[in-house]
Parts: structure tokens; C-alpha cells; sequence
């Protein structure tokens, strides 16, 4: 693909409905207290408050039966049987006055009566708290292993049989990977068939393959197939920043295996944790290789775990340890492959099972369209053409959405709203033009799929070149012929126009890394020779290319930067003679793009060879 240039927060819906029941459990208990409160306070009989005026005209009245003394204050009940209630200043002749009228006096220090009362105001509801509290404390930490107290339980999820509904009828596309781990499957269900000749079954299988090429899909259809339990966990769920987690997540994993043997474990992204040891600043992360160690163990130790099979699924083999990688842990590493044309055909028929298709869509068409995808790549194709049919009220899905969603996934959204003055518009085209006539031109380049001059996701306008069949080497013919394609832009500007951009920027960038590629790593220069120069120097706790280390001379060097500038040069001289021979054709080619915007492989054969 050619072109121009144009130089994610948690979710925590899922944890809502838990925290709301965690409030609502506290303001029940809340409520609950208060009105324990408010019903030990609340007075047995109903009390009127009298003024020690009212209270002496009372007593004088021969109206008050009874009182009880507490310091100041003073209950009672009058001759009626009513409660009442009064404050007292320091008089001692109300004494003889209450004597004198015959009423019944009860003298009580301050605080005798209250201490019950007292107590159940102050600690009851504590108490009350404090056992709801306990109850919902104790079922936090019984709920799952991921709550308190229990950070060395493993997280992996037990798949019992009838759970998982993926089978290998829903995996195409690599056939030879099913045939491998069909094999082990059937070594746990009758082992004898294979350890009667002295052979033992593998203790472990690693799954390779770049992101997307269907490792955790086969990982879910083996649980699917197995008739045996099956534990499913992830590399990063036994990092913890608590030294010794992971280590004992890992014994507790392998216990609950044994229990349940014969079973599979599977984990994924196992680099997480299956990183070399004693790399990284500082000589390493403890935790992290504590971890490793204690897998390293379990898997083949002294205590050989017979009836476990573990499966591991990778993308980065590069940087897994060599003691994790021997046989007798991983006896068996399996590559997952990206499919080839075949493949992909029957991985879009797999996806596309449950999407209505009209008459007009050929799938194999589309799988052609689309070399190097993955099944994660052609899950997305379907996927995105029936949400555009869905989008257009259709009733089923045509080739036209199955095209425009390849053209969003591999050249990214149309920005129609981008707006683009005529001048620049018309740089675009002839540059656009200058990579299309290009490549028609010469026989080792790939065919022409589509140009565009719309902007697409990064670039301005775009030039799509699809091979017509899988490729897995490259020829030195075809390589300069891509950096001519490449250098065709540049020579269109200068030819057409008399002018360069920076719309070539992507294109230099690339041929320079192809040419440089020819010399250092291919072997492809007449002049120095099949020799490799320099090797890739590479972080191990980055995981990741940093730079090249020079091993030679410095005048190797500097003819090394000959070569390059050479072949550079030389593509783009062939590239400007080829448009300067059919500058008309390019003028048609520029025209037709400025008017259409679009032009597909049929209306550029037309342009470029009419009949």
C-alpha cells in the first residue's frame, strides 16, 4: 500500500450493581440504629412539663399525689394519675411543703436509674453494627478469590464439560495445528494406546503465532472437545505487587489440577510471566521470577504431574525463558500460522455462517483481496460489512459492504468532511497517478486493486496493490520494482508539476528501509557481496528492536550508504522515464482521478490500455 502521508479508561459498569448493594446494605443498618435509639428514649407514658410556679400552685391545690427527686429535677403523677415533670431551684422548705400536703416523696441520686438505660443507648447499636458488619465482612471474603484474605487462591476458571459450545468445527484454516492438538486431546483419553511402546505422554504444548491467528479460539475449542476438566487462566493474573502471590496462585493452580486430573490447563500470554530471568534494570523482577520458578517446578520437578497436560498460547517465543522452553515442560510448540487463500476462504465461511449473503458474494474473491489476514482480521471483515448492511436496511449483505468494509479495514475511514484546496488536490492525483502507472507498468510489481484521492485514515489519497497469490519469499526483482512503485509519486510531482512535497515522505521512509534491508540483512548488493552487516540489538525488558550494532568498518559503512543511494536513485530514474513515455496516459490518469476521486483495477486497465 501506497500513499501519502498526513503527518483508551476500566469500565466500571460491572462493579455499579455490587457497590450499590454495599450502600443500601449501610443505610439499612443506619436506619435500623436510629430508630433503636429513638424508641429506648422515647418515654413509656405521655409527660407534661409544668413551671415550678405551676407545680407549687399543684401541691398547694392538694393536686399532687407523688413525686421522685433526682437532684434539680422532679417526676411525679398528680391526684388524677397524669405524669408530669418540673425543675427545681435550691429551696429547702419544699420539703416540709410536699410533707405537709401528704404527698409521696421518693428521693434518687442523679445517675442510679439510668445506667441500663444508658448502656443500651450507647452500646447496643455498636453491638448491632459491629455483628452486621462481621456477617458481611465474612461473606466478602468467602465470595470468591479474588476478596481478602485469600490472594495466593488461583483465579483460574474450571470449564467442566457441556460449558464451552466452540468446537474444532469452528476453527478453519489451519488444519494441520487441529491435527496436533487433537492428538493430545486423545492422549488423555486413552494414554495407553500411546505409552504401551515406553513413550510418554507431553507435559506441555506452546501455541506461537503473530496476535490474531486463533491461539485462545483453539485453546476454547480443546475445552470444547476434551471431554476432561479444564482450567483456563491468563500469565498476568499471577503478578501481583505483593511478593509471593503468584508463586502460591501457582501451586494452589496445579493442586486443584491434580485433584481433578487427567485435565488441561491453559494459559494465556504466558510471556507475561515466562520472561527471562535476571533481564530488565536492576537484574530483574523478584516477584515476577519467583513466579516462574515455582511453574518451572510444578511442571517437571520431582513430582511429575502425569495426567496434566499444559497448553500455553504466545506471540513473543523470543523472550520466554530456556528452562521454560526444554522438553519435559513444552515437549511440543506449535505454530499458528496466518492462513493461506484456502484458509481464509474457510475462515469467512465459518464467519459468515450466521450472516445472510446475497447471490453476489463470493468469498473467495474476498479472501483473495485480503493476503497476510488473520482470523481475527477476516472475523472483522464479516463483522463490519453486516453492520453496514444493517446500516442500509438491508435484508442481506452484498459484495458492495463486503468491499467497502475491506477498503475501512485496510486503508481506514473516508474523512469526507476534510477539506482540500485544488492545488494540493491536483498534487495528490498525479502523485497517485504516478504510483498506479507505475506499478501497470512493470511486470514484477504487484496489480493494481484501487486509487484513491480521498482521505483515509493517515493518508491523503492511496494507491492499493494486492498480489494475487500468498507469498512467503520475495525476489530481488520484486523488491526494486516495489521501491520504483514507491519513487513513482515523487517523479509524477516533478514531471507533471515541476514541484516535490512532503507527500512522498512515507514512500522515501519505506524505499530506504527496503534498500538498506537489500544490503544489510539479504545479501543483495553485487558490489559487497551475500554478506550480512550489523545485527539487531534488542532490550529483553522492552521485548522490543532498539537499534542495529555496526560490526564492521567504517569505509564498509560508507560503501553500504553507496549501495542504498545506488539503488534509490536507480528506481527512481526508471520511474521518471517509464511517466515521461506516458505522460499523456498520466495527465488521463491525474484527470480521471481529480473527476471520480476513486478508481478500481477495471477503470484503471481501461485508462492504462484501452482497447
Amino acid at each position: 500500500m501506497n500513499g501519502q502521508n498526513d503527518k483508551k479508561p476500566v469500565n466500571q459498569s460491572s462493579k455499579m450493581p455490587g457497590l450499590i448493594k454495599n450502600i443500601g446494605l449501610w443505610l439499612v443498618i443506619f436506619a435500623i440504629t436510629v430508630f433503636l435509639i429513638k424508641f429506648i428514649n422515647q418515654p413509656t407514658q405521655q409527660t407534661k412539663d409544668l413551671t415550678f410556679s405551676e407545680f407549687m400552685q399543684a401541691i398547694k391545690a392538694n393536686q399532687v399525689k407523688s413525686v421522685v427527686i433526682k437532684g434539680h429535677d422532679i417526676t411525679g403523677k398528680t391526684a388524677d394519675n397524669k405524669a408530669f415533670e418540673t425543675y427545681t431551684p435550691d429551696d429547702p422548705s419544699l420539703v416540709k411543703v410536699m410533707l405537709d400536703k401528704g404527698v409521696n416523696i421518693t428521693a434518687k441520686s442523679q445517675g442510679e436509674d439510668s445506667v441500663w438505660k444508658s448502656i443500651l443507648i450507647t452500646w447496643l447499636p455498636l453491638l448491632i453494627i459491629f455483628v452486621l458488619w462481621w456477617v458481611f465482612f465474612t461473606r466478602q471474603m468467602q465470595a470468591g478469590t479474588g476478596k481478602a484474605m485469600s490472594f495466593g487462591r488461583s483465579k483460574a476458571k474450571l470449564l467442566n464439560e457441556g460449558i464451552q459450545n466452540i468446537t474444532f468445527k469452528d476453527v478453519a484454516g489451519i488444519e494441520e495445528v487441529k491435527t496436533e492438538l487433537m492428538e493430545i486431546i486423545e492422549f488423555l483419553k486413552n494414554p495407553q494406546k500411546f505409552t504401551r511402546l515406553g513413550g510418554r505422554v507431553p507435559r506441555g504444548v506452546l501455541l506461537i503465532g503473530a496476535p490474531g491467528t486463533g491461539k485462545t479460539l483453539l485453546a476454547k475449542a480443546i475445552a470444547g472437545e476434551a471431554k476432561v476438566p479444564f482450567f483456563s487462566i491468563s500469565g498476568s493474573d499471577f503478578v501481583e505487587m505483593f511478593v509471593g502471590v503468584g508463586a502460591a496462585r501457582v501451586r494452589d493452580l496445579f493442586l486443584q489440577a491434580k485433584k481433578n486430573a487427567p485435565c488441561i490447563i491453559f494459559m494465556d500470554e504466558i510471556d507475561a510471566v515466562g520472561r527471562y530471568r535476571g533481564a530488565g534494570l536492576g537484574g530483574g523482577h523478584d516477584e515476577r521470577e519467583q513466579t516462574l520458578n515455582q511453574l518451572l517446578v510444578e511442571m517437571d520437578g520431582f513430582i511429575a504431574n502425569e495426567e496434566v497436560i499444559m497448553i500455553a498460547a504466545t506471540n513473543r517465543p523470543d523472550i520466554l525463558d530456556p528452562a521454560l522452553l526444554r522438553p519435559g515442560r513444552f515437549d511440543r510448540r506449535v505454530v499458528v500460522h496466518a492462513p493461506d487463500l484456502k484458509g481464509r476462504e474457510e475462515i469467512l465461511k465459518v464467519h459468515t455462517k450466521k450472516i445472510p449473503l446475497d447471490a453476489d458474494v463470493d468469498l473467495n474473491v474476498i479472501a483473495r483481496g485480503i493476503p497476510g489476514a488473520t482470523g481475527a482480521d477476516l472475523a472483522n471483515v464479516a463483522n463490519e460489512a453486516a453492520l453496514l448492511a444493517a446500516k442500509k436496511s438491508k435484508e442481506k449483505v452484498s459484495m458492495l459492504e463486503f468491499e467497502e468494509a475491506k477498503d475501512k479495514i485496510l486503508m481506514g475511514i473516508e474523512r469526507k468532511s476534510m477539506i482540500i484546496g485544488d492545488k494540493e488536490r491536483k498534487l495528490i492525483a498525479y502523485h497517485e497517478a504516478g504510483h498506479a502507472l507505475v506499478a501497470k507498468s512493470l511486470p514484477n510489481a504487484d496489480p493494481i486493486h484501487k486509487v484513491t484521492i480521498v482521505p483515509r485514515g493517515l493518508a491523503l489519497g492511496l494507491t492499493l496493490q494486492l498480489p494475487t497469490e500468498d507469498k512467503y519469499t520475495i525476489s530481488k526483482e520484486n523488491l526494486l520494482a516495489t521501491i520504483t512503485v514507491l519513487m513513482g509519486g515523487r517523479a509524477a510531482e516533478q514531471i507533471a508539476l515541476g514541484d516535490s512535497s512532503t507527500g512522498a515522505s512515507n514512500d522515501l521512509e519505506k524505499a530506504t528501509e527496503l534498500a538498506r534491508k537489500m544490503i544489510c540483512e539479504w545479501g543483495m548488493s553485487e558490489k559487497l557481496g551475500p554478506i550480512t552487516f550489523g545485527k539487531k540489538e534488542e532490550l529483553i525488558f522492552l521485548g522490543k528492536e532498539v537499534g542495529r550494532q555496526n560490526e564492521y568498518s567504517q569505509s564498509t559503512a560508507i560503501q553500504i550508504d553507496d549501495e542504498i543511494r545506488n539503488i534509490i536513485m536507480t528506481c527512481y530514474n526508471n520511474a521518471a522515464d517509464l511517466l515521461k513515455k506516458k505522460l499523456d496516459v498520466l495527465n488521463k490518469f491525474a484527470n480521471k482521478l481529480l473527476e471520480k476521486e476513486i478508481l478500481d483495477a477495471n477503470e484503471i486497465e481501461a485508462l492504462v490500455n484501452p482497447t
